[in-house]
């Protein structure tokens, strides 16, 4: 256990990445006590990554791409700016907003940062706000984007802890509101305190375009209900009442209604038993090709190769650490690692709640050194049937890891969302974590909530049938 955990660690304090490092470490365990022959290493790390659900890894990456080409960014925040803009603070809670919707299409926090964030940050700093304000409001709601749904984090968990990705799509729904409503809140303190304005006049007019486009949004699965009670098949009802919303939106021109329609297609669609997780991710990127291609008309083919190339080496280094954080679990186990840590934590206690107390220190440490898929591929096999033992939801402990890992994204020396920021906003690390702490109160009150109220991750899960 020592070997495999002190050479990890060494390479990681050499600054090798942290792949390599576990692909390393694992490779120096089993040439010193040979558990198994070398070739054991290739064949873990194929396994780790032959499973379909992870198919929808790639499809989400391409999707979010394709959604920053498209215009889709720019649509996105201009509908926040009207729904958003004239309260005090604005464009603080214009950001939030933005990241809200733009995370229903994205799935990832880097891909919000990188995304809709640069657009937020610019125009905050144009209106008078500091950079740091600017890039700790982005920071503190890119981590929206792998709680609401869909979300790379939850498939890599899913797929980890054979647990329905749909019902942890679900049951990301209203701990993100919860997040959200926090987070304006912090915002509303802060323009009072500081006395930041409205950025945007106030307009009953682009108010109620804001509002009749969420009204149409909800009034899709209606039209489609209305349709299959009388007597249309659902895949016929679907098809009628989106291509009835969508000549609405080509006669009319709204700003984000298509947009806003991709949650509901994937979310809807998973629900319903229509598609699984991956066809859903096949969905968002065909959704995204219509969007770019045919109705805003602002995909080129080139940006279309450009995206396509990104997407692969994004899923190249994600897809990676999974291959060789597999292996360096499956390790874990052998080397009795794994019973090791969970018969300490079982000493320590076998109260579910100061359990997942302890989980939460662990994970909010281990989120600032390890990559996120790499921390939930080799943490879910040692504390998940430590939770489950407890009586703790797999559902529930899905968000509870994710969340706690999104946070470590923002804290050095490994938060990726930290870096993509500090690049965006010119700004230093250490001046972009300075400014990113005062947003981590928010953060933490909905981790707490979230942690020690189940019901709010479970109750849509099992309403819809999706969850014991």
């Amino acid at each position: 256990m020592w070997v495999l955990l002190g050479s990890f660690l060494g390479l990681m304090i050499l600054g090798v990445p942290v792949a390599v490092s576990m692909a390393g470490a694992s490779l120096a365990y089993l040439l010193i006590y040979g558990v198994a022959p070398d070739v054991i290493l290739a064949q873990r790390m194929i396994a780790g990554v032959e499973s379909f659900p992870l198919l929808a890894v790639p499809f989400f990456i391409l999707a979010g791409n394709l959604m920053n080409i498209a215009g889709v960014t720019g649509r996105i925040y201009g509908f926040a700016v009207s729904l958003v803009g004239w309260m005090r603070g604005g464009l603080a809670q214009v950001n939030i907003i933005g990241s809200v919707i733009f995370s229903g299409m994205s799935g990832t926090a880097i891909a919000d940062a990188a995304g809709i964030g640069t657009i937020e940050i610019k125009a905050m700093k144009d209106h008078g706000y500091s950079t740091e304000v600017a890039v700790g409001v982005t920071a503190a709601s890119a981590t929206l984007g792998p709680i609401i749904p869909p979300s790379l984090p939850f498939v890599i968990y899913g797929m980890m802890a054979n647990t329905s990705i749909g019902a942890l799509f679900l049951g990301g729904v209203i701990p993100g509101a919860v997040m959200t409503i926090l987070m304006m809140l912090t915002v509303w303190i802060f323009a009072r305190k500081y006395g930041w304005g409205s950025d945007a006049p106030f307009s009953w007019r682009k108010l109620g375009e804001a509002s009749l486009e969420i009204a149409l949004v909800f009034a899709f699965p209606l039209l489609a209900w209305g349709l299959a009670l009388a007597g249309l098949s659902v895949n016929l009802a679907l098809l009628l009442a989106l291509g009835a919303l969508i000549a609405l939106d080509w006669y009319f021109d709204f700003s984000a209604v298509m947009a806003l329609m991709t949650p509901v297609i994937l979310i809807g669609g998973m629900t319903l038993g229509l598609v699984t997780p991956t066809e859903a991710a096949c969905a968002a990127v065909i959704w995204s090709l219509f969007l770019g291609l045919v109705r805003y008309r602002s995909m080129t083919f080139a940006t279309l190769a450009k995206a396509t190339f990104d997407t692969i080496e994004t899923t190249a280094s994600v897809l990676f650490i999974v291959t060789a954080a597999s292996i360096f679990a499956w390790l874990l186990t052998v080397s009795q690692a794994a019973q090791l840590l969970s018969d300490l934590i079982l000493s320590i206690t076998q109260n579910k709640w100061v359990f997942l107390l302890l989980v939460n220190a662990l994970l909010l440490f281990i989120g600032c050194f390890l990559d996120t898929i790499a921390a939930i591929t080799i943490t879910v096999p040692i504390l998940l049937p430590i939770a489950l033992k407890l009586g703790v939801d797999p559902v529930h402990f899905g968000l509870i890891m994710t969340l706690n890992l999104m946070i470590g994204l923002l804290h050095p020396p490994l938060g990726m969302v930290l870096f993509v920021l500090s690049r965006v906003a010119g700004l230093s690390v250490e001046r972009t974590t300075m400014a990113i702490l005062p947003w981590l109160i928010p953060l933490f009150l909905a981790l707490a909530a979230i942690t020690f109220i189940p019901e709010i991750t479970l109750w849509l899960p099992r309403t819809m049938g999706l969850s014991r």
